[in-house]
């Protein structure tokens, strides 16, 4: 057994015993005090953040809904009326389950009664609630749009600071999001780069050079992090784009329509393989976009993909996240797509933007996720006489689980393209570190 640094380090200088370390502290001369280095320790303190200011650095935790006293706070400072469900999944309790359908309509009776929410937020909440805005790169856009709404109509009350007023403002906005829908990981980062920015604002400004300041700083991020991210993502994509591919994708990417639609326009001749799955079908509303541009598209539902497999000869994916240890954070089925295409050897691409990155490890999607409605599994969409499971809600002992996203193990992908370039998985955490250090610069 190799011997300890410190075993080492007693060897060379002497063991010290019990008895020694009594009379060496007997013996031990009193030292003197230097006012001048105390005086320099107390004046280089100053210069430290505080113990307040270090705890807003760090993360709040997420909340976990199997902690009744705290959900019981919760529900006092909501402003929409939840009704939990009755068939909660036990092995999900930490997550919010709500019986959908019961917030929305108290939400638009209150339009005119939450005063604290501005308009614009409101109005993109209850576009969250009824499912009008999904898509991470649609709702970061339409969450930032709103506040640069909410920040040309602001006004600092008397006797208080832009900063802190404006910063507790978006703390309340975000709030009343998270209560519309939980956020996406890239809405995080997003909210965390405007308190920043308002962090960051001198004392010299005056309010309405501040104000446009920061209008501009959401207009800079829209741009260069969204959509012009997306244009570096399908140049670097498109390369990997050869004459007669088979392209396989899941659901619908923003960027990867972009990729196809990129590469059909400088005369590639490939086939696109769109692979959906209840309940939300969104690769239909894809097939119809890809069809109408003359691409030639063959449609499937994810039972069948390891029957489809053998043809493909790429698999362009989206996501919702990349975390730190390349864990894939996506719709839930990615996992299973990109699993079949790694056990068919298929290479697997994944197109992400960097402001999508995290620096959290994700094992697994038990422990984070988001719960959608459970009602929308039991019916099959054109199919009336489908009705088994009706009243499942009055069976004790059937719970029904809609899971929103799931993680997918960096194993099983091949590559990562972002507007920083194509990465390996196991790279991720360098952007995470550079995309950290240009938001501190800019």
């Amino acid at each position: 057994m190799p011997k300890s640094r410190h075993a080492e380090g007693n060897k060379a200088t002497g063991t010290v015993t019990s008895g020694n370390l009594k009379s060496a502290k007997a013996t031990k001369p009193p030292q003197k005090v230097d006012n001048t280095s105390v005086a320099a320790s107390e004046k280089k303190g100053v210069d430290r953040p505080s113990e307040k200011d270090r705890k807003k650095d760090v993360p709040h935790p997420r909340m976990q809904y199997d902690d009744k006293s705290r959900v019981e706070k919760a529900k006092r400072r909501a402003v929409v009326n939840h009704t939990e469900s009755r068939n909660r999944v036990e092995l999900f309790r930490h997550l919010p389950q709500y019986e959908h359908g019961s917030q929305l309509p108290d939400l638009e009776a209150k339009f005119f009664q939450l005063e604290p929410v501005h308009p614009s937020v409101y109005k993109v909440g209850l576009q969250y609630l009824s499912g009008d805005i999904s898509g991470g790169n649609a709702r970061c856009i339409a969450m930032l749009q709103a506040f640069q709404d909410a920040i040309k109509d602001y006004t600092v009350p008397p006797e208080k600071t832009l900063v802190r007023d404006l910063t507790a403002k978006i703390s309340s906005y975000v709030s009343f999001l998270i209560e519309c829908r939980p956020l996406s990981i890239s809405m995080g980062n997003a909210i965390r780069f405007l308190k920043s920015q308002i962090a960051k604002l001198p004392l010299t400004l005056s309010e309405s050079e501040s104000k446009t300041s920061l209008q501009s700083d959401i207009e800079r991020f829209i741009y260069e992090k969204i959509i012009l991210a997306d244009k570096v993502i399908v140049e670097h994509a498109v390369t990997k784009i050869r004459d007669g591919d088979v392209l396989l994708t899941y659901g619908s990417s923003s960027a990867v329509e972009m990729i196809l639609l990129r590469a059909h326009e400088l005369g590639k001749q490939f086939q696109v393989v769109v692979v959906d799955s209840r309940p939300s079908l969104k690769g239909k509303l894809l097939l119809r976009r890809l069809v109408e541009k003359g691409l030639t598209c063959t449609y499937t539902h994810i039972n069948a993909v390891s029957f489809i497999m053998h043809e493909v000869t790429r698999v362009f994916l989206g996501a919702s996240s990349v975390l730190s240890n390349g864990t894939v954070y996506s719709g839930v089925g990615t996992a299973s797509v990109a699993m079949v295409a790694h056990a068919f050897h298929v290479p697997v691409i994944v197109c992400c933007e960097a402001f999508k990155f995290h620096e959290r490890v994700q094992l697994d999607s038990i422990c984070s996720n988001e719960l959608g409605d459970p009602d929308v599994i039991s019916k099959v969409s054109g199919r009336g006489d489908v009705n088994h499971l009706d009243a499942w809600a009055n069976a004790e002992n059937l719970q029904l689980l809609n899971l929103i996203y799931d993680a997918t193990p960096s194993d099983y992908v091949s590559i990562i393209v972002t507007d920083y370039g194509m990465i390996p998985p196991t790279s991720v955490p360098v952007v995470v570190r550079e995309y950290s250090r240009e938001q501190v610069w800019i």
